[in-house]
């Protein structure tokens, strides 16, 4: 019989009710918020990317300063990505920033002679050395429009570099085992569904503690891939935690709720606060249905002339810090300013709003 699916990730840094949503802090720091913001907000957790923090700090820079935790002054849970993102971002999207290899890729960084290899062992060392809470296996990440071809080459490249992350995680891994770290696996195969399962089961076969959605999320024309989504939760069995990585629109977020997925991460929510974008309920959440069809929430444009004299909140059903004491049209100033505190206000309110929605989602998958 297999276990119950887990109500809560329990790790070195402290417990992650499911379903969570964790704002990206791929740099070490979340835009416009500090730690104690963040924590203000609800966030149990963040997702940081080892690739990204290699490069710039540098990974000596971050153990000098005592580790992710301690540089980020953030006590809470990390989970940090492998830089799987990155061999599409630098390689597939085509523009000539590296090679992938068998044992990972291979990149130049700007003003660099040289290149620098970034292999399946040396991402789950860095993870480890800068003190994940959950590391995250190396992928060779796709679109979901890619050809077949691409697809199984992106499969049989995932699983081997799997099974490397693997022996590198329990072998590298110091802490005594009851501390709870985590390896998340990531399933490829792109929008073909036998390929999905293949990766899917021959990741199982290995064994980890929790699994990703791996590639693009979206279609060409902006749709998510539902029937995809929906496949990978049934073939990943529910006693495994299902993160679908870089999903972070509201709507996007109910539906694979719903399907089963339990962690979500996006730069979305923060990115949208900065521009002008407020996340804002259309009713009393308590009492209204988050619908499929997403009326239960829309966005207030901050930089629309009609809210020069608002006083009211973002949001009357909102009781984060950025509402219960300022105004939408005080909001609608400090951006027209250019000020600071616009942004750290307004990335307040879309974390709240975020954490708000995963306490509505908890308590619909509890009934």
């Amino acid at each position: 019989m297999r276990p119950a699916r887990q109500t809560a990730l329990h790790l070195p840094h402290g417990a992650v009710p499911l379903p969570a949503f964790l704002p990206d802090a791929t740099h070490g720091y979340v835009r416009s918020a500090d730690a104690a913001d963040l924590e203000t907000a609800g966030v149990q957790a963040v997702v940081m990317n080892a690739f990204h923090l290699a490069r710039k700090p540098g990974a000596g820079v971050v153990s000098a300063l005592g580790g992710a935790h301690a540089m980020a002054g953030w006590n809470r849970p990390i989970v940090m990505d492998s830089g799987g993102f990155q061999i599409y971002s630098l390689i597939r999207a085509g523009n000539g920033a590296g090679v992938i290899t068998p044992s990972g890729f291979r990149y130049r960084s700007e003003g660099d002679v040289g290149s620098h290899v970034w292999s399946a062992e040396k991402s789950i060392r860095t993870q480890i050395a800068m003190g994940a809470d959950v590391a995250i296996c190396l992928d060779d990440c796709t679109h979901s429009d890619d050809r077949y071809d691409e697809q199984r080459s992106s499969v049989a490249r995932t699983v081997a570099w799997a099974r490397k992350c693997r022996a590198t995680f329990d072998e590298a891994n110091s802490r005594p085992p009851d501390t709870g770290r985590m390896l998340f696996a990531v399933v490829q195969g792109g929008a073909h569904l036998t390929l999905r399962r293949e990766c899917a089961d021959r990741l199982l076969e290995i064994g980890f503690d929790g699994y990703g959605y791996g590639g693009w999320p979206l279609s060409a024309t902006g749709s998510i891939l539902e029937e995809t989504l929906a496949f990978v939760r049934e073939a990943v069995p529910a006693c495994w935690p299902l993160h679908a990585l870089g999903i972070g629109n509201p709507n996007h977020v109910v539906l694979c709720a719903r399907l089963g997925y339990d962690l979500f991460d996006s730069a979305l929510p923060t990115r949208d606060a900065r521009d002008g974008r407020l996340f804002t309920w259309r009713e009393d959440p308590n009492s209204s249905a988050l619908a499929t069809d997403g009326c239960w929430w829309r966005y207030l444009y901050i930089d629309d002339d009609r809210h020069v004299r608002d006083r009211r909140p973002a949001s009357p059903w909102c009781d984060c810090t950025t509402c219960s004491r300022y105004s939408v049209g005080y909001l609608r100033h400090l951006r027209r300013q250019g000020d600071g505190l616009y942004a750290r206000l307004a990335t307040l309110h879309n974390l709240s709003f975020m954490q708000r929605l995963m306490g509505l989602l908890a308590r619909e998958r509890a009934r």
